[in-house]
């Protein structure tokens, strides 16, 4: 800015005008980055939020405490999905999630936490904070659930890559803003004016451009030794807002694919539908679901009890419908493949104590190809 100073050091008449906030630079729009990642956390967020967690023991689902805590009410401020939906969104802006359990047996989400890691004994977390409340003790990883995304490409993508989408959506923003900018030229005869009369000159200056920028009718009356003439008339430019609207669609594309959500889920389009809901399932939602459902059966089972059978399941969006598969179904109980216990068990149901559905059944004639063409 040297040039600028010794030129308006130089005349006294105008070095008030320097002064006047005429020149903004241009800021990142980090909403740009905020709408691509939430876009894609809500998806998945409310996808995990539909879960039905399973108490299993053997092949039989139990109803308890961690079943209720699971599926209903983790603590007394949250239902379920709320708190599922907060899990999945801190796991995935933040790389990782830390879930306690309080004295009251209540799950709860800590806000921050230090890590202290070890190598041959359990990592402990301290400076557990929720709220504004903050532990004064630490907490042993045997004592918590605590989830990691593992996806350092999503972080790379948020300190990096957005930085260059938020300028160049901040640049779109602004030259669609200047085809509606009110230009013109102020004259104003400053010379003989004192300190004073120059500051109520520049404060009615100001009280114009608002009257201009912020009223669809704005009449103003000139003073002597002040002309104001318009210049934006039939100003135009040739951003259109569809090039912005292609940016953050590329933006939200590119945090999808990393995430591993095909775009067109997230933009609601009806072609391969199908399709890119078993990509989805497949990439993304079960390997999700199985972090966390190993993360829950490390935790709340010992080795011995896990070994024996009692596990926790969780059933989602994924989960296998009987009259989608009926005719693998057929095919597997027919051929003797399976008892229908077992293809019960494969669909996610408890099976039945029905003793006849434990049988292998053949309905169809599968034989064995004879010798010598006979």
């Amino acid at each position: 800015m040297g040039i600028f100073d010794s030129i308006f050091k130089k005349r006294e008449d105008i070095q008030w005008m320097y002064d006047y906030d005429a020149i903004e630079d241009l800021s990142n729009q980090a909403y740009v980055k905020r709408l691509a990642l939430d876009s894609c956390i809500e998806f998945l967020s409310k996808a995990v939020a539909q879960s039905h967690f399973k108490i299993i023991d053997g092949h039989k689902s139990l109803k308890n405490d961690v079943y209720y805590k699971l599926n209903v009410k983790p603590n007394t401020d949250m239902s379920s999905d709320t708190f599922w939906q907060s899990v999945i969104y801190k796991l995935i802006y933040d790389n990782e999630v830390l879930i306690v359990v309080s004295d009251k047996k209540e799950l709860l989400i800590a806000d921050s936490f230090y890590r202290k890691e070890y190598a041959l004994y359990d990592d402990v977390f301290e400076n557990v904070t929720i709220k504004d409340y903050q532990y004064e003790r630490t907490f042993k990883m045997n004592e918590v659930i605590y989830l990691k995304f593992n996806n350092n490409q999503v972080v790379t993508l948020v300190e990096s890559l957005f930085e260059d989408y938020g300028k160049i959506f901040g640049r779109m923003i602004n030259a669609q803003m200047k085809n509606y900018q009110i230009r013109g030229i102020v004259r104003a005869e400053s010379n003989s004016m004192a300190k004073e009369q120059q500051e109520k000159m520049s404060a009615y200056m100001q009280k114009i451009f608002k009257a201009f920028s912020e009223n669809q009718t704005a009449i103003v009356p000139l003073i002597k030794g002040f002309d104001y003439e318009e210049l934006s008339k039939g100003n135009s430019s040739n951003i259109a807002f569809t090039e912005m609207s292609d940016l953050l669609k590329d933006a939200i594309k590119n945090v999808a694919l990393i995430v591993g959500i095909p775009p067109g889920l997230l933009y609601g389009e009806t072609a391969d539908l199908e399709k890119n809901m078993k990509v989805f399932e497949k990439f993304c939602l079960n390997p999700l679901l199985k972090k966390i459902e190993n993360e829950l059966n490390a935790k709340l089972f010992t080795q011995n009890e896990y070994l024996k059978g009692s596990r926790i399941e969780i059933v989602g969006v994924n989960k296998k419908s009987p009259l989608e598969h009926s005719e693998a179904i057929d095919k597997l109980v027919s051929s003797g493949s399976f008892t229908r216990n077992e293809v019960r068990i494969m669909l996610g149901e408890e099976p039945s104590d029905n003793p006849e559905l434990d049988e292998y059944l053949i309905t169809k004639n599968y034989e064995k190809a004879s010798k010598g063409g006979e």
